[in-house]
């Protein structure tokens, strides 16, 4: 039970970080950010989202699996999100930057709940690593969310955000219970997670990443890819 328990608190706290970018992107110093700035954010939520992908996903998801069985998890994550965002794209709406975040923060926290039943170390790092992950992408989640048609009111935004956030500990708890016995459960979520996470990456957030005449934002990936980096190699 005590291992549960951790679990929940350290997914739990590593979801924190998501109405907290909210509440920055609502706060006088979100609204008041420059252009660049604002790009170079979304740029680092984009490159710690690669990290995710190519540190963590794809590593790990493709470790418990044959090889096509992990292609074809990882081609249909991509496909499946290019049907989701035509939808959305049909509908005029800005979700993108939040679906990426939760393909990046809910399988990672079922990955939490499996890898503490081992490795309780590595489990709390991982833990810091997806909070640091998580802020500059509810900060864009955020933004995103605001420049759509229906522009709900920035308290609804965050209240919903930290609804989700309670996600991360039922994924975590999911992972400790049972996914820690099935690997190969676990390692196709990863791979569908990654191929999606990929196709939202190029096609929604590195385009709002760009500014013209402004070389900063792609500094912003490099620096959001080196967090996660230094995450893996710690771990």
């Amino acid at each position: 039970m005590g291992g549960l328990w951790a679990a929940l608190i350290l997914s739990l706290a590593a979801g924190v970080a998501i109405p907290l970018g909210a509440m920055l992107g609502m706060s006088r110093f979100g609204r008041v950010l420059s252009a660049p700035a604002v790009h170079w954010i979304v740029a680092f939520g984009g490159g710690a989202l690669l990290a995710a992908i190519a540190l963590v996903l794809v590593p790990e998801g493709s470790d418990a699996l044959p090889p096509a069985a992990a292609l074809a998890a990882f081609a249909g994550g991509g496909l499946v999100f290019y049907l989701v965002d035509r939808r959305l794209e049909r509908r005029g709406g800005h979700g993108a930057q939040l679906l990426a975040m939760l393909l990046d923060y809910l399988p990672e926290a079922m990955a939490l709940g499996a890898v503490l039943t081992a490795e309780a170390g590595t489990a709390a790092l991982l833990a810091a690593l997806i909070f640091l992950q998580n802020l500059p992408e509810g900060f864009a989640a955020f933004r995103d969310i605001m420049k759509g048609g229906a522009r709900p009111s920035a308290r609804r935004i965050v209240l919903l955000f930290a609804g989700l956030a309670l996600l991360g500990p039922v994924c975590a708890a999911l992972g400790f219970a049972f996914l820690s016995q099935m690997p190969a459960v676990l390692g196709v979520i990863m791979m569908f997670a990654a191929g999606g996470i990929l196709y939202i990456i190029f096609q929604d957030i590195a385009p709002d990443a760009h500014e013209r005449h402004h070389w900063s934002p792609p500094l912003g990936a490099v620096m959001g890819f080196t967090l996660g980096l230094a995450g893996h190699l710690l771990i």
